[in-house]
C-alpha cells in the first residue's frame, strides 16, 4: 500500500463539465465506485465522514446518488458506531490528527469495526501522519486504499464555490492581536482553493491585488497584504501538485485573480433586484431551503412543504438572475400559456367572467385542476414566491429606497437627499436605514467622523451596535485622511471637496432596461480587464511572472493602474429619465432569463480559458450573477470563489464582530 493521488483525468475525457459536475463525479466515481474491489462488487459499504466532508458531499451529491454507488449507511467519525466486521468502510476525511486517531482506533485491535478501509483525504496529508498510519502493523493490511482526493470546497453553483471560512472577515480584518488565527485562516483557505484546481486539472496564472501604501512613510499592514499572502499560499500548493498529481498541467491553462472585500464595500449591502438575491434578502430562507404551504390533497388544512431552490429546478434556473419584475411577468405568461393550452382550465376561466385575471387567481385555478402536475407544482411555487417578494417591496416602500441607493452610488444624490429620506420615511426598517448609511459611509467616509457621524445616527434612530457596523465598514476600507484631497484606499479616487461623488460610472454600451438595475459590482470591470489583458501589472502582479505578451501592458485609463498616461473616453451621465419597471420584451441585456438560458446552453468547448476570481471576506449574489453574465459575454467561463457567500444581513452581522472591544473613532484612526 502506498499513498497515491487520485487521478481524475481519465474519468472525464475531453468533454466539458462544470465544477459542480466534476466534483460530483469525482466523489461518486473516483472515490465511492473505486472502493468496489474484486471480491466485494455486490457488497454494501459504510461511508464515514467528518463535519466538513459531510458538507462537501452534500453540496455536490444527493443521498440517492450515494446509495446508487453501494453505500447503505453514512456515519459521523466522531460518533459511537456499531461494529460491522463483515462490511467495508470508505473514509472521506480531512487529514488532521484527530481524524487519524479515530481511524486507527476503528481499524486496530483483534476486532476492527470494519473488514477493510478505503481512506480518502480531502486535502494533502502531512508526512508525519502517513508515518503514524504506516507504523501500525495491525491496521496496515486492513487498508484497501489510502489516497488524497484533493477536494475540499463547497460547490454553491455550477460556477461558484466557497472555502467555508465563515469567520474570515473577523479573523483577517478585525483586531490584529491574534496573528496566529489569521495565518491559519489563510493557510486553510489557500489549501482549499488549490483543491479546486486539482479537481479541474487547471494550472492558473496567479494574480492578486497588491498592497497599496498612501506614501513611502506609511507602513504596510497585515490587512493590506491579505491577497498577497493568500496568493503565495495557493502558489505553494500548486507547485506541489505539479510534481505529485498525475496529468496535472505543467503550463498555465487559466487565470486566477485574488482580491478581498475591501475592493467593493457597497455590493454586500445595496439591494440587488434579481429574483435570486431578493429571495435571500427578503424571505427567511435557510441556505437554499424555502418553506411554504401547499393545499392538502385530502382536503384538510394546508401542509408545510420544504423545497430547494437549486439547479435541478428549470424555472429557478431560468429566472434566478432575472430582475424581479421580469421574473414576475414571465411567471404570469407561463401560467396564462398553460391555461390557454388546457381545456379544463379554459372552462374554469370562462366561468369567472372575461376580465383579466391576476397571477394569483390563475395559480388558484390551476391548483384546482385534477391533472395538477409536478411541472405546475413548480410553477405555482415560483408564482407564490414572486408574489410574496412583490408584496414586501410594496409594503416596505423598497422601490423608493432602492432608487435612492442607486442615485447615491452613481453621484445623482447626496447627503441632503439621505437626510430628507430619513426624516420623511420614518417607518423604514432599521436594517434598511443602516444599509443606506453604510452605502453613504463607503462613499463619504468623512461624514461619519465624530459629531457629524453621531448626528446622522440620531436622525436615522440607529443604535450603538449599528454605529459599530458603520465604523467597521470604514475600518475595512481604510480611514480617510482628511488632510489629503483624495482617499486612495477606496476602489475609486474621490475629490474630498466635491458635494456629490460617484462610486460607479454608468456602463457605456449597456442600456438600462430595468429600473434599479444600474448598479454593478466592481468585479465586473476587473473580470473584463483580465479578459482583455488590460489589468495593471503594478496593481495586480502575477506570481508566474509571465511575459508581456500574455497579459499585455497595464490599461492606461484603468482606475486601478499606477499611472495614467491618457484618459479613456468620457462617460456621458444619462439624463434622469425614469426607466420602466417592466422592460421591453425584445431586449437582451445579459440579465434576462432568455439570455441566461442561451448562455447556459453555450458550447463551452468553444470558449477560451477559464477565469477564476476569489474574494477574501465573503462574496455576494450580485457577484455570482456577474460571473454567469460575463461567461456569455466574454465567451470564457468565469468561476467565482470566496471564503463564504453572504446575504446583506449576514454581512452586517459579521461586520459587527470585527472588533472584539468597542473602539472609538480615535482608536480606529491609529
Amino acid at each position: 500500500m502506498s499513498l497515491s493521488d487520485s487521478d481524475s483525468s481519465s474519468s472525464y475525457g475531453a468533454e466539458y463539465k462544470s465544477l459542480k459536475q466534476v466534483s460530483r463525479e469525482r466523489l461518486l466515481h473516483e472515490m465511492l465506485r473505486s472502493a468496489k474491489t474484486g471480491d466485494s462488487k455486490s457488497t454494501w459499504k459504510v461511508l464515514i465522514m467528518d463535519k466538513l466532508t459531510v458538507k462537501i458531499m452534500s453540496h455536490s451529491c444527493k443521498m440517492a446518488d450515494i446509495t446508487d454507488e453501494g453505500v447503505s449507511l453514512v456515519e459521523d467519525i466522531y460518533k459511537r458506531r456499531q461494529p460491522l466486521p463483515t462490511m467495508d468502510a470508505i473514509y472521506f476525511i480531512q487529514p488532521i490528527k484527530e481524524n487519524i486517531i479515530m481511524f486507527l482506533s476503528d481499524m486496530s485491535g483483534r476486532k476492527p469495526l470494519y473488514r477493510k478501509a478505503f481512506v480518502f483525504f480531502s486535502s494533502p496529508i502531512a508526512r508525519e501522519l502517513v508515518m503514524e498510519i504506516k507504523k501500525d502493523a495491525q491496521v496496515l493490511p486492513r487498508i484497501g486504499a489510502l489516497r488524497e482526493m484533493n477536494l475540499e470546497y463547497f460547490t454553491i453553483d455550477s460556477q461558484g464555490f466557497i472555502t467555508n471560512n465563515e469567520r474570515a472577515l473577523e479573523e483577517l480584518f478585525g483586531d490584529e492581536v491574534n496573528n496566529r488565527k489569521a495565518v491559519e485562516c489563510l493557510h486553510v483557505m489557500a489549501t482549499r482553493i488549490a483543491t479546486v484546481f486539482a479537481s479541474l486539472r487547471e494550472f492558473p496564472f496567479v494574480r492578486f491585488r497588491a498592497a497599496k501604501s498612501l506614501d513611502a512613510t506609511t507602513m504596510t499592514t497585515f490587512h493590506d497584504l491579505i491577497p498577497t499572502k493568500l496568493a503565495a499560499g495557493v502558489w505553494d500548493c500548486l507547485v506541489k501538485y505539479k510534481k505529485t498529481i498525475p496529468n496535472f498541467p505543467q503550463t498555465e491553462t487559466c487565470e486566477l485573480l485574488i482580491i478581498d472585500r475591501t475592493i467593493d464595500q457597497i455590493a454586500p449591502v445595496i439591494h440587488e433586484w434579481t429574483y435570486d438575491a431578493m429571495c435571500r434578502d427578503l424571505l427567511n430562507m435557510e441556505g437554499n431551503k424555502y418553506v411554504h404551504e401547499v393545499p392538502s390533497k385530502t382536503g384538510g388544512p394546508p401542509e408545510r412543504k420544504e423545497v430547494l431552490l437549486e439547479d435541478h429546478d428549470p424555472i429557478w434556473l431560468e429566472l434566478r438572475h432575472a430582475h424581479i419584475a421580469d421574473a414576475s411577468e414571465r411567471l404570469h405568461e407561463k401560467m396564462t400559456s398553460f391555461i390557454s393550452k388546457n381545456k379544463a382550465a379554459q372552462i374554469q376561466h370562462g366561468s369567472r367572467g372575461s376580465g383579466e385575471m391576476s397571477t394569483r387567481d390563475l395559480q388558484k385555478m390551476v391548483q384546482a385542476l385534477p391533472q395538477y402536475s409536478e411541472q405546475i407544482d413548480k410553477l405555482s411555487l415560483h408564482v407564490e414566491i414572486a408574489g410574496k417578494i412583490n408584496r414586501i417591496i410594496r409594503e416596505t416602500g423598497l422601490r423608493e429606497l432602492g432608487q435612492l441607493e442607486q442615485d447615491i452610488v452613481f453621484g445623482d444624490a447626496g447627503m441632503k437627499d439621505v437626510i430628507k429620506f430619513l426624516t420623511t420615511k420614518e417607518d423604514t426598517s432599521r436594517e434598511n436605514k443602516l444599509r443606506l448609511l453604510m452605502i453613504l459611509a463607503a462613499i463619504y467616509p468623512e461624514k461619519f467622523e465624530g459629531e457629524k457621524g453621531q448626528n446622522l445616527m440620531r436622525v436615522a434612530r440607529l443604535t450603538d451596535e449599528d454605529a459599530i457596523a458603520i465604523n467597521n465598514l470604514r475600518m475595512l476600507g481604510g480611514e480617510p485622511d482628511t488632510k489629503k484631497t483624495s482617499t486612495s484606499s477606496f476602489a475609486l479616487k474621490f475629490d474630498m471637496h466635491k458635494k456629490k461623488r460617484a462610486a460607479r460610472k454608468d456602463r457605456s454600451g449597456e442600456e438600462e432596461t430595468w429600473q434599479l438595475s444600474r448598479f454593478y459590482p466592481i468585479i465586473e470591470e476587473l473580470i473584463e480587464k483580465v479578459s482583455k489583458n488590460e489589468l495593471s501589472k503594478q496593481d495586480y502582479p502575477c506570481l508566474n511572472d509571465p511575459s508581456p505578451t500574455v497579459h499585455g501592458t497595464p490599461y492606461a485609463g484603468s482606475p486601478y493602474s499606477g499611472s495614467v498616461t491618457h484618459n479613456p473616453p468620457a462617460h456621458s451621465m444619462r439624463s434622469r429619465r425614469t426607466p420602466t419597471w417592466a422592460r421591453p420584451r425584445g431586449s437582451d441585456d445579459g440579465y434576462s432569463s432568455d439570455s441566461v438560458l442561451k448562455h447556459a446552453s453555450s458550447d463551452f468547448k468553444k470558449m477560451g480559458q477559464r477565469i477564476f476570481i476569489f474574494i477574501v471576506g465573503g462574496a455576494t449574489r450580485s457577484e455570482l450573477r456577474i460571473c454567469h453574465k460575463l461567461t456569455g459575454k466574454l465567451k470564457r467561463e468565469v468561476i467565482l470563489g470566496s471564503s463564504s457567500i453572504d446575504d446583506p444581513a449576514q454581512f452586517i452581522t459579521k461586520l459587527k464582530m470585527l472588533a472584539t472591544q468597542e473602539l472609538s473613532l480615535d482608536d480606529l484612526q491609529i
